[in-house]
This record gives C-alpha cells, structure tokens and sequence, in this order.
C-alpha cells in the first residue's frame, strides 16, 4: 500500500504520522514522492493509493473530475479550512489604518513601497500563478507584482520584515507554520464568487475580471484510490477517520520548518504522543493487529 508524498512540509508529515499509525496496527505502507500533476494519474490507476491533503484552492478541479467519474475516492474532510491570499503581519495595522479591508490598501499602498517599486505599493507574491497583478487593475490599486523565487524567498522576506517592524504585504496561506510564529491577517477583499472570474460586469470594477479574494474556508480533503478500499479496507477506514485542525498542522510544520527537526522523528514523537486521538481513528470493524486489513 503507497502514500503519496508531495513536496511541502504539512502534507509530508502528516503521511508519515499516517504510516506511523498504520505500523502501530500492523498495517504496512511505503511512500513514492510525486508532484501534485502526476498523483492523479497513479491514484486513479492503484499505482498509489494514500493522499492526506487535497487543497480546494489548488486541487479541486481534478479531485472533483476523478472522484464523479468513480476511477478515485473522497476519503473524508479535515477540520482544517484553507486559504491563500494577500497576507501582513498584524503590527502593519497600525501603519494602514482600515486593514484588512482591501480599501484601506487604496490609501496607503506607499506604505508598502520599496526601492524598486517605483513609489508604488509592493505585494510579493510567490512563484505559483495567481491572478494577482488582474486584481490589481481590477480593483485600481497601486501596487505592483513581484514574485518570491520559492516559500523560503516569502519566508525570509517576511522574517526580516519582522525584525525591524517594517511593512511588509505577501502571499501566504493557512494551515501553515508561519501562522504559528507570525501572528497576522489576511486583507478581506471583496467576498469571492465564481462570477469573479468569468463576469467583468460582476462585482466592484463592471469593467475587469476578477475584482474579488481568493475563496475562504476552503476544505481540505483526503483521496485513496478504488484499490484501498477494496483490498484494505481497515486503512481506508483510518483515512477517512484522520483528521487535523490547522492549528495542530502549522504546529507539525513550525517544528520542521523553523525548528529545523527531522520530520520523521516529528511525525513519530506525535504518533507516541496522541495515543488517545488517533485510537479513536480505529474503527471497531477493524481486526486486530496482525490480522487481514
């Protein structure tokens, strides 16, 4: 039986404490690493069968296409909510006054000017493709685009930030470690609707596209493929029962990501020390250990 392993902190270490929770019931599984575009096709083909986080912002287009056409399964919804978007640590606030309403942005972009902005407002945005520099026009702010290389360009742009207290206005997204160290908002831009992206007549701009936030509460869900269910059917059961807030995901990450700890051992040390959580996760139906799964 094979985990998918991704390439971000969350998504690794909660497969592992998947792992780790199948051993202590005798259930054995391996990871494979992949890239989010090529799991789809070794999920819906039983090449692998574990995936424990499926990003709406990001996923759902694919998840929602393979799981109605049967060749994958939903495995249940975290109670974490996900969100990406426009993001400042909390003491800008008082540097912008009407934050996190998007308008105050309209007053105070030169708050957020750098030497290279050209007196206009800077968001740094990371490497993947949002419609970013579209809201700008839409919504007529002063602001120009930039792009962090990698999360670790966000991270250390927002870390020295930080520590002079200057403004700073970047991409971000929840559940994260940074949540955990930093404590911050996210700018409340007009509400999202589909209508955003399609209708320029919509919403504030009645000329341009996307004139709205990104979508808030955005579930985070589990997929197994049809093989799981059908030859192990007591893991595809724990699947569905595993499940984590985002305060307990940023914490595991935080640990990796800023403590610099093994993620392994992280994974481990929470499977040694959450006993009675992820019990519960094993249903009665399952057999006991070393028994048929």
């Amino acid at each position: 039986m094979v985990i998918v392993k991704n390439n971000w902190t969350s998504q690794i270490v909660l497969s592992e404490i998947l792992s780790g929770i199948y051993k202590k019931h005798g259930i054995k599984s391996r990871f494979k690493k992949l890239p989010v575009d090529e799991q789809w096709g070794e999920l819906s083909r039983g090449w692998s069968d574990v995936q424990v986080e499926v990003w709406e912002g990001t996923m759902a287009d694919k998840f929602e296409k393979l799981t109605s056409e049967g060749k994958m399964l939903g495995a249940g919804t975290h109670d974490a909510k996900t969100r990406e978007d426009w993001w400042y640590p909390l003491y800008v606030k008082e540097l912008c006054p009407g934050l996190p309403d998007w308008k105050a942005l309209k007053k105070c972009s030169s708050v957020f000017a750098t030497s290279s902005s050209g007196g206009k407002g800077r968001y740094l945005g990371g490497p993947w493709e949002k419609p970013d520099k579209a809201r700008v026009r839409a919504l007529g702010l002063n602001f120009i685009l930039e792009r962090a290389k990698d999360s670790d360009g966000l991270w250390a742009a927002l870390d020295k930030a930080f520590k002079k207290n200057k403004p700073i206005l970047l991409f971000n997204w929840t559940p994260n470690w940074i949540e955990h160290k930093y404590k911050g908002e996210f700018v409340e831009f007009p509400e999202y609707d589909p209508k955003c992206e399609t209708d320029p007549s919509w919403g504030v701009s009645k000329e341009w596209k996307y004139d709205c936030g990104n979508p808030k509460n955005g579930w985070l869900k589990k997929a197994s493929s049809k093989r799981l269910k059908e030859s192990f059917p007591c893991a595809h059961e724990i699947l569905k029962r595993f499940n984590f807030k985002n305060e307990q995901i940023a914490k595991l990450a935080f640990e990796v990501d800023s403590n610099k700890k093994d993620v392994s051992k992280v994974a481990a040390r929470w499977v040694k020390e959450n006993k009675m959580i992820w019990e519960n996760w094993i249903p009665s139906s399952c057999p006991a250990k070393g028994g048929k799964h």
